[in-house]
């Protein structure tokens, strides 16, 4: 009796194993293509007028192009105002709307963000959506000249203080939006109230995780509070995307990650609409105060919506961003 054995070479095995690898990955790659929900809709923008923060890459630059193929005007608020107008020329290029305006906009210093502000109420007539889109995960602990935590300043602060100064033009615009990227990694974490402004920490890049908290307790009350003026505040997930804000994880995690990035994650033509579809859809006109994943209204936990929670993150905010008295109220 013979017994038939198949030997195969090291060398042979290394090849199936990452053939099997790429295949697999593929198959991912393809189910997370073919199950990201698109928005269709053939809403125009003419007449409307948009400001994206972080619109020089990933999907804040998508959402821009999106939105100024339907019409829009938008204005890319943007730190760097060389790339913002590289990514204009590119969008006009694209869509012929040449409609797009560059703004300097640092978030994390609250003198740019009054500065911008400021130049925004004396040259815009209205203010149909604001996006929230820019944010950062910082892989060391850095101070900003307001004395803040940079990725919690990004985040959070940054876009709490230019709420408050544009609400005005948002009010006499209405009906308007606010949209915020948040994020499901919210779920990851928790808000520590009695250190919201984290000086330190073993592992900065995990503060990313509740800055995204933040944004979710933030669309929440800020939604209750706008009731009846006739603007809306949403938030969603944007999906896992890949940008480059995953270059900031440290050797050696960033290898492995690396690999799962592009295998998997998004590209940030598919991660941008939802955000486009709460900006412009009719389907969500009257809708505030949610959140939402895959441009369907998604649940949140239960911190998440802890009302007493929000209100004490309000109130906590209102001291960092040193609001002055001739600042608009919400």
């Amino acid at each position: 009796m013979h017994i038939f054995s198949l030997e195969v070479s090291p060398l042979a095995l290394v090849i199936i194993l990452v053939i099997g690898s790429l295949t697999c990955a593929s198959l991912i790659k393809f189910y997370c293509v073919v199950t990201t929900r698109r928005f269709r809709e053939k809403v125009k923008m003419n007449g409307k007028t948009v400001i994206i923060t972080g619109a020089t890459g990933g999907i804040g630059k998508e959402t821009a192009r999106e939105l100024a193929t339907r019409g829009a005007k938008v204005i890319l608020a943007c730190r760097n105002v060389e790339n913002g107008e590289k990514v204009k020329d590119e969008i006009v290029k694209l869509t012929k709307n040449e409609n797009l305006l560059v703004k300097k906009l640092d978030l994390a210093s609250q003198k740019s963000i009054r500065e911008f502000s400021e130049d925004i109420l004396r040259t815009e007539q209205r203010l149909d959506v604001l996006i929230h889109n820019a944010g950062t995960a910082e892989k060391k602990i850095t101070k900003t000249e307001d004395g803040l935590e940079l990725t919690m300043a990004t985040n959070h602060f940054g876009p709490f203080l230019l709420t408050h100064l544009l609400i005005e033009l948002l009010k006499r615009s209405a009906p308007s939006r606010i949209v915020v990227v948040a994020s499901l990694v919210y779920q990851l974490s928790s808000l520590n109230l009695n250190n919201l402004n984290a000086t330190t920490s073993w592992f900065p890049l995990w503060i990313y995780f509740p800055s995204k908290y933040a944004n979710i307790c933030f669309t929440l009350e800020l939604a209750r509070r706008l009731e009846g003026t006739g603007v809306t505040v949403n938030c969603l997930h944007p999906g896992f995307i890949e940008s480059g804000i995953w270059r900031n994880v440290p050797a050696p995690l960033n290898w492995p990650l690396q690999l799962i990035v592009k295998s998997f994650f998004k590209s940030p033509e598919q991660g941008c609409q939802t955000s486009v579809f709460l900006a412009c859809s009719e389907e969500v006109k009257n809708v505030t105060g949610k959140f939402f994943v895959e441009c369907r209204e998604h649940s949140l936990n239960r911190g998440a919506t802890d009302q007493s929670k929000a209100k004490k993150l309000w109130e906590l905010s209102e001291e960092f961003v040193k609001l002055e008295p001739t600042d608009p109220k919400i």
